[in-house]
Parts: C-alpha cells; sequence; structure tokens
C-alpha cells in the first residue's frame, strides 16, 4: 500500500488499538528519532480533556481521551514517514480510504487541539431524573427530594424538593446531593 506524496505538513489520525493510545504516540516518537524523521513527522498527541465525575456526592477530576483508539500525527505524509508510522507496534491504519490517508481538516485540528488544551471542564454526574436524593449540603441540607433536571454542562442538579404542599425546585451543585 503506497501513500500518495505530499510536501504539506497535515494532521491525520492515526487507528490504534483502545487502550494503547498512549504507548503508540510514545512508540511512534521514540522511532521518529531513530528513524531521523523530524523534518516529516512534527507532532505526535492523545487528546484529552478534563472531567470532573460526581459519583456519590463525591467530586474527582479525571482525563479523559476526546477520541479513544486514534492519535493525531503532525507530518509530511511522504512514503517514508507513512511508513514509520504505519508500522509502529499498535498502529491498525491510517484513517481514510483503504490505500489513502485523508487529512483532517483544519478546522477539525483547531477544534480538537482547543477542546484538549482548553480549561473548559466537562462534568459527568452520576444521577438521573427521577432518582430519589438527599441534599448533602447547603440550607436544603437533609432534605429529600427528587431530580428533576441534569446540567453537566454546568455541574448543576434541579432538586424538586416537597416544601409548602408542593415541590419546588431547587438548583444544587451536583456534589451536594447523593441518591438515596
Amino acid at each position: 500500500m503506497k501513500q500518495t506524496h505530499g510536501t504539506e505538513r497535515k494532521w491525520y489520525a492515526v487507528h490504534t488499538y483502545s487502550g494503547y493510545e498512549d504507548a503508540v504516540a510514545r512508540n511512534l516518537k521514540q522511532r521518529v528519532e531513530s528513524f531521523g524523521m523530524q523534518e516529516k513527522i512534527f507532532q505526535v498527541i492523545v487528546p484529552v480533556e478534563k472531567k470532573v465525575k460526581i459519583k456519590n456526592g463525591r467530586k474527582s477530576e479525571t482525563r479523559e481521551k476526546i477520541y479513544p483508539g486514534y492519535v493525531l500525527v503532525d507530518m509530511v505524509a511522504s512514503d517514508d514517514a507513512w511508513s514509520v508510522v504505519r508500522n509502529t507496534p499498535q498502529v491498525t491504519g491510517f484513517v481514510g480510504t483503504a490505500n489513502q490517508a485523508v487529512p483532517l481538516l483544519p478546522h477539525e485540528v483547531e477544534q480538537i487541539l482547543k477542546r484538549a488544551s482548553g480549561d473548559t471542564v466537562k462534568h459527568a454526574i452520576d444521577l438521573s431524573e427521577g432518582d430519589a436524593v438527599i441534599i448533602t449540603d447547603g440550607p436544603f441540607k437533609d432534605l429529600e427530594g427528587k431530580v428533576g433536571e441534569i446540567d453537566e454542562d454546568r455541574g448543576k442538579v434541579k432538586v424538586l424538593v416537597p416544601m409548602f404542599g408542593r415541590e419546588t425546585p431547587v438548583e444544587l451543585e451536583a456534589d451536594q446531593v447523593q441518591r438515596i
């Protein structure tokens, strides 16, 4: 399988065995050094983003891969560069057609890199609408209610608390409630 020659530097998505993204990036960087390909393969990244997980009222911050099973490579698609990448252990191939790697579009790369380097934090909240919860903090502490709405972008939960004979929505941080 031959890659058409290119002289332009472009980003390519390389498919790997799932869970081996970091190992592939490390191995590929070593191969670039040992084969002297620094003039053709410039960057190898595994895009990750910060995620705040909230489970049982506890927050934990993790870094999750944006695209599991993929590594991004900034390179000039010459035969030798293509071969170095393709023959790296745990690499299954380039994203594209059977015999042609297709470069990512500049706006796609920009979006991915912005998301990976950004300080925007996603919240993964371990609750569902309708779950019975108890409020563990704040002015409504120890009141029970049920989840009415979940806003993962902001890390907020609306809890319907029975007050004055009807359900009143109370907006709380996700770590202020715990499933009963």
